[in-house]
C-alpha cells in the first residue's frame, strides 16, 4: 500500500475522526499488528499540535494467558494507580482513538464465565469515570489490518496478499480518496439530511419485517432524535466517532420491544464468534435466544447485567452502503454494522436525547435510555427487510423497502 495513501488515512483519523485540538492529549489504543501506521497517526497528531500522544498496546495471546492463569480477584481488581490514571484522564479530557485489528476469533477457548464475571466485578468502579467524561471528549474507532483478521476475510490468499486487500477495503470504505476531508464533509451532510427527515416524522415505533422470520416492533423515546455522521462535544468540538460510518441511529425506549429478530451476519463478541442467532423480545427484554455457534457467549452476553437484555440502539443502514456493496464479510462490527441495518443490546446513547448536554445521566435514563455495562451491535439487515414508522399522528410511513431507503 502506498505510504501517501496511508498518510492520508492517518490524517483523516486525526483531523476528522478524533479532531485532536491544540494542546490536547491523545490516547491511542492499538494491537501489535500495524506499528508503522500507529507511528503515522502519532506523527499526524503532533502536526495537529497535540500536547502528547500516549499509545497503549494490546495482544490477544497475552490476554488469553491472563484469563487462563490469573484468579478472578486479580482480574477484577482495579488498583489505586489505575484509578489515579482514570481520574487524571477525567481531569485533562483527552481525545481517544481505538485502532481495531484483532482476530475476530482470537480469544476462542477463553473461559467465558470467568471473563464475564471479572468485567461485572470491575465495571461499577470504572463506570463513574466513564460517566464523568460522557459527552466531553472526542473519540474515534477506526481499523487497520491484522494478519489473522485478513486471513479470515480472504481465506484463500497468502497472508501478505490478504493484508494488502484488507488495506484496500478499509481505505475504500473509509472514503480515503483524492480529498478525504471533503468526501467526509459531503457524507456527513447527507446523513444529517436523512436524520432531519426522520426526526420530522414524529416516530412512535419502528416495525421490522423480513422473509427470514424477523417481525419486531420497537418503541421510541419522544425526546430522542436520529443521529448520524459526526457529533459535537459539550465544548463544541465536532468529531466523527466511527470511520467508516453509514448509519442513522437512535436509542429506543427501554422496555418497548416485542417480537423476534434474526441476525444476518456473524458477531465477534469479546474475541469469539456468534453465528446464525436470533432473539425474542417481550416487554422490551430478550427472553429467549438461540445460536448455531456461540450459544454460551450469546446467553452470557444478555445476562451481563440488568440492562444487557434490552435494546440500546436502532440503526438504519441501506443495502447500497459501500461496505455492503464491497461483497465482503469483515467479521468486524465496525464494518459489518455499517453494511446493513443493526440493533444493539445494552447501553443506550444519551446524546440521542434532545438537549442532552443540559441533562444528567439519571435524567436521560428516566426518559427511557437503557443503562448497561455492554453495548453490542448485531446485524439484522437483508435484501427483504422492510421497516415502517408508526407516527404520533397515526400515519404509517415506509422507511425501508427491500433493504434500502424508501425516501
Amino acid at each position: 500500500m502506498k505510504k501517501s495513501r496511508l498518510r492520508a488515512y492517518a490524517r483523516l483519523i486525526v483531523r476528522c475522526g478524533v479532531n485532536v485540538q491544540k494542546g490536547q492529549t491523545l490516547l491511542v489504543y492499538a494491537g501489535l499488528d500495524q506499528p508503522e501506521f500507529v507511528e503515522l497517526v502519532v506523527d499526524e497528531a503532533y502536526k495537529a499540535k497535540a500536547k502528547e500522544v500516549i499509545v497503549e498496546w494490546s495482544y490477544q495471546p497475552l490476554t488469553k494467558l491472563h484469563y487462563r492463569h490469573q484468579n478472578l480477584k486479580t482480574l477484577a481488581t482495579v488498583e489505586q494507580w489505575q484509578k489515579a490514571r482514570l481520574q487524571h484522564y477525567c481531569d485533562i479530557v483527552p481525545a481517544r482513538l481505538h485502532l481495531t485489528s484483532a482476530d475476530p476469533d482470537g480469544l476462542k477457548g477463553v473461559n467465558v464465565a470467568k471473563m464475564a464475571k471479572a468485567r461485572q466485578m470491575s465495571y461499577p468502579i470504572v463506570k463513574s469515570y466513564s460517566e464523568e467524561l460522557d459527552g466531553k471528549q472526542q473519540w474515534c474507532i477506526a481499523a487497520v489490518p491484522g494478519a489473522a483478521w485478513a486471513k479470515k476475510v480472504f481465506p484463500g490468499l497468502r497472508a501478505s496478499v490478504a493484508m494488502e486487500k484488507l488495506w484496500e477495503a478499509i481505505l475504500d470504505t473509509s472514503r480515503v480518496d483524492d480529498d478525504p476531508v471533503k468526501a467526509w464533509e459531503e457524507h456527513n451532510a447527507d446523513l444529517a439530511r436523512r436524520c432531519a427527515y426522520l426526526n420530522d416524522l414524529g416516530i412512535e415505533s419502528l416495525h421490522y419485517t423480513a422473509d427470514n422470520g424477523t417481525d419486531l416492533t420497537v418503541g421510541m423515546i419522544s425526546e430522542a432524535v436520529f443521529c448520524g455522521g459526526g457529533e459535537t462535544t459539550k465544548g463544541g468540538i465536532f468529531f466523527n466517532p466511527n470511520i467508516p460510518t453509514e448509519e442513522c441511529f437512535i436509542s429506543p425506549m427501554k422496555g418497548k420491544a416485542e417480537g423476534i429478530v434474526y441476525s444476518t451476519k456473524p458477531l465477534s463478541y469479546q474475541g469469539q464468534l456468534i453465528e446464525n442467532f436470533w432473539l425474542r423480545f417481550e416487554n422490551g427484554k430478550a427472553v429467549e435466544v438461540g445460536a448455531e455457534k456461540g450459544q454460551a457467549q450469546l446467553e452470557q452476553m444478555v445476562a451481563m447485567d440488568e440492562g444487557a437484555g434490552y435494546l440500546g440502539e436502532c440503526a438504519l443502514v441501506p443495502q447500497t452502503s459501500p461496505i455492503n456493496e464491497s461483497g465482503l464479510l469483515f467479521y468486524n462490527t465496525l464494518f459489518d454494522e455499517n453494511a446493513v441495518c443493526h440493533l444493539a443490546l445494552g447501553r443506550g446513547f444519551n446524546d440521542t436525547i434532545r438537549d442532552y448536554h443540559n441533562k444528567t445521566n439519571e435524567e436521560c435514563k428516566n426518559l427511557g435510555i437503557n443503562d448497561s455495562m455492554i453495548h453490542v451491535d448485531f446485524m439484522i439487515g437483508c435484501d427483504s427487510m422492510n421497516i415502517d414508522a408508526v407516527c404520533a399522528d397515526g400515519k404509517v410511513v415506509p422507511i425501508f423497502r427491500d433493504g434500502n431507503w424508501a425516501f
